[in-house]
């Protein structure tokens, strides 16, 4: 079997690239290891950039977000017991929406589907081969059967433990990495959220985060131990901790209900460079993690979409090789402007084992002068809605 493009992974970076592809007339195959229901049955992050939502109306999959995502205008910084709004649409004239991957998995693959596009779920032992040269292919296994698919290129949409990062170990890769000292417990709950906009709380107690997937389903996060157990969580007691991190007259407001899933996740930077190898593409996570504060990670895979795109389009209508030799680059010129956008949110509102009496004053300082200045808040809410492709 021949296709010209063989993308592993079908999440929402894998299937944005597949079907952006398959709009320009461009043959791909999808890749996946799990099952579609699987795929769907993640809980992921919901907050878009406006240039990710473009990307999506691009592909023909925008409808619904647009009829049910909510645009976000701000948010609100909570410290010292006080809400302090950042106006994103005032400062910058951008908005965010919040529409949950789940959401943009779904909207992805019903038209990929209506287009006739090929995926292939539960798939073992994919292995890229020759990416280096210029006859690409990648083997896999369906149901005990061996299979091969003869390629142009290769898209790595498949993660950080994903066999595209793991086939160019050892091959020129260079890696960069930050591991928090605490990490998230999360729920989700059919609960009406206790803002219309999310609300980033710094607390003696820790960090905590209100956000919603809906005007009836809302997410909430709260600072952790490391080795921390979500057995050692009721919901109870989480009500109870993220209501104590929060202004009182927030706190009283929150509606509180039963959990519908419940976890903890550790908090990471992590870049690999480069992201091209011959004919052998990382995007998204494949090729960098950020902590999910300031919500950059699926956007950051979208931003390697429409470069990755953009660069395989050139080639296939003008026979130019240029965007697919400055796709690395390129890539990572905004992925580490938004490592350090994460990287700086997260060490502004978290509380740090080691911090220490100075160290707390100096966030407290942060915090104030970003809330008092027009230019800081600017800085910030630029960053936060997404810097330019």
């Amino acid at each position: 079997m021949r296709t010209q493009v063989v993308i592993i992974g079908s999440g929402p970076a894998g299937l944005l690239l597949g079907q952006l592809l398959t709009n320009a007339g461009i043959d791909n195959v999808i890749l996946e290891r799990v099952s579609q229901d699987y795929v769907l049955g993640r809980i992921r992050a919901g907050v878009l950039e406006e240039g990710m939502a473009g990307l999506l109306d691009e592909a023909g999959a925008g409808e619904r977000m647009r009829r049910e995502g909510l645009p976000h205008d701000g948010f609100d910084l909570t410290f010292s017991g006080k809400h302090h709004r950042i106006d994103l649409h005032g400062l910058t004239g951008k908005h965010v929406i919040v529409y949950g991957q789940t959401e943009v998995t779904r909207d992805l693959m019903d038209r990929r589907a209506a287009a006739g596009g090929i995926s292939i779920y539960e798939v073992a032992d994919v292995h890229p081969h020759d990416f280096d040269g210029e006859r690409p292919y990648v083997t896999y296994s369906k149901d005990g059967v061996e299979h091969r698919l003869d390629c142009d290129f290769i898209a790595g949409c498949d993660g950080y433990h994903g066999p595209s990062r793991k086939a160019v170990e050892g091959k020129g890769l260079e890696t960069f990495e930050r591991v928090y000292p605490f990490g998230w417990l999360g729920i989700v709950a059919d609960v009406p959220p206790v803002s219309h906009e999310l609300i980033y709380s710094n607390h003696p107690r820790g960090f905590a985060l209100c956000s919603m997937r809906s005007a009836t389903r809302s997410r909430y996060y709260v600072q952790c131990a490391l080795d921390d157990r979500v057995e050692a969580w009721s919901d109870d007691r989480f009500w109870d901790e993220i209501r104590s991190r929060l202004p009182a007259e927030t706190a009283e407001a929150m509606t509180t209900g039963p959990s519908i899933e419940k976890s903890i996740a550790p908090l990471r930077s992590f870049v690999a460079e480069p992201l091209r190898f011959g004919r052998l593409f990382l995007v998204g996570d494949a090729g960098h993690i950020v902590p999910p504060t300031g919500a950059k990670g699926l956007n950051l895979a979208a931003s390697d979409v429409r470069y990755l795109f953009d660069a395989l389009q050139e080639y296939y209508a003008e026979q130019s090789a240029a965007g697919i030799d400055g796709y690395s680059a390129r890539a990572l010129a905004r992925v580490w402007k938004a490592e350090r956008f994460s990287w700086w949110m997260t060490n502004t509102l978290h509380r740090f084992p080691d911090m220490g009496a100075f160290g707390q004053r100096i966030q407290e300082a942060e915090l104030e002068y970003l809330t008092g200045s027009r230019a800081a808040s600017t800085s910030l809410a630029e960053n936060y809605v997404g810097l330019p492709y």
